[in-house]
């Protein structure tokens, strides 16, 4: 009855090990594209800290028992709920890789006669006292001139700006088109929980991050390449020697000819910073201007830019879909988190400011999976309201 399911269990495997041939991914692929549930199990199923629990879980249980339910339908209780423990985020693969397969199959036999049958109800699901609350998504909106707003589809990958609209996938996305005027401004948003990609007219591909907005024009000057940003955004701008390309943002100024860099500017971050992958980068704040090299970051703060070497993934995971919240101060990870789910963080007087995390979690999880795993690294309590996090310091007994 669970053919199906084990067989994909073992290509789960497989990737995992990084010993999924090519037949194989193709099966994989299909799969999680045939079901939203299919796919949304399986970012549950990789991020490590879930495959920790299940792990927990898998050895507590008689697992005859589970197999004599499965066969029958799943009629009896699976079993009592596993202890908490603390999980550490470290790359558990290699040294487990022979275990996988087995929680996998298990994982996958519970989700697929427990989890599916009740997915109609899956929004009064609690998790360790956490309500469930999905991840960001796909989405964006782009504002015309004229004020006209124009939703773009979640379910495409990002949006090609030339003399029309058009999806990457070459769909217009208006029937009607836009207007073709010389003065058309475009302005880009997303709000928080949502992210989108975008290509300019001249080649440039902008990665926008949750709660921010960028503006252009939809035909490039024939002196400059110019954008204004609010918030964050990845930039891999297309060679162009003879035009620079300016991004403007919250009182600073970069300028580049054709590079790879991050800028994030949201108002609530104590300094605005640009992090450089390739190329150089000029970042000018008033009369002051710093260049920087790969690897490098710009902090620009009250005006006066500093110059740091820095961990590209840690600027980078939301692009990668991922927290990397290693050597990451405390408060900086829950502003992410709260953009991305759509939250506001409240704070209890004991919360010092000085706290760090440690590794990373995905971004494709839930909110409760994501908060059990910081509780599980700092002497933190988080507790859910409607779409407020509270956090408490968990005090020692």
């Amino acid at each position: 009855m669970l053919e199906k399911e084990f067989y994909i269990s073992t290509l789960i495997t497989a990737e995992l090990n990084r010993s999924l041939d090519l037949a194989g991914d193709e099966e994989l692929q299909a799969w999680k594209k045939s079901s939203p549930e299919h796919l949304e199990f399986y970012n549950r199923l990789i991020a490590e800290e879930y495959f920790l629990q299940e792990f927990q879980h898998f050895n507590q249980i008689e697992t005859d028992h589970i197999w004599q339910l499965t066969s029958s339908g799943l009629t009896g209780d699976l079993t009592a709920e596993a202890p908490q423990t603390a999980v550490r985020f470290i790359k558990i693969w290699p040294r487990v890789a022979g275990l996988v397969a087995a929680v996998a199959a298990f994982a996958i036999c519970i989700y697929f006669f427990s989890e599916i049958r009740s997915r109609n109800a899956v929004g009064t699901e609690y998790a360790k006292g956490h309500p469930y609350i999905k991840p960001g998504i796909n989405g964006a909106t782009i504002t015309l001139s004229s004020g006209k707003v124009i939703k773009l589809s979640e379910h495409q990958s990002g949006v090609l700006i030339g003399d029309h609209l058009a999806y990457t996938d070459g769909s217009s996305v208006t029937e009607d088109g836009i207007s073709t005027q010389k003065e058309e401004t475009l302005t880009a948003t997303t709000t928080k929980g949502q992210t989108y990609t975008f290509t300019l007219p001249d080649g440039t591909k902008v990665w926008l991050n949750a709660d921010s907005k960028i503006s252009f024009a939809q035909r490039f000057s024939k002196q400059t390449r110019r954008v204004f940003l609010d918030g964050e955004a990845y930039f891999e701008v297309a060679k162009d020697k003879l035009h620079p390309f300016i991004v403007d943002s919250k009182q600073q100024q970069i300028e580049v000819l054709g590079t790879h860099f991050n800028v994030n500017s949201y108002i609530d971050e104590p300094e605005v910073t640009t992090t450089l992958l390739e190329g150089s980068v000029k970042i000018k704040v008033g009369n002051e201007q710093k260049i920087i090299k790969p690897g490098q970051q710009a902090l620009n703060k009250s005006g006066v830019i500093s110059v740091q070497e820095t961990n590209v993934a840690s600027v980078l995971d939301w692009k990668n879909g991922d927290f990397y919240l290693n050597h990451v101060a405390f408060k900086a990870a829950m502003r992410k988190i709260a953009r991305w789910y759509d939250m506001e963080v409240i704070y209890d007087a004991s919360v010092p400011d000085n706290m760090e995390l440690g590794g990373w979690v995905s971004r494709n999880n839930q909110l409760a999976t994501v908060l059990r795993s910081i509780e599980s690294a700092v002497p933190v309590i988080f507790k859910v309201e409607g779409r407020r996090i509270y956090v408490v310091r968990q005090l020692n007994n």
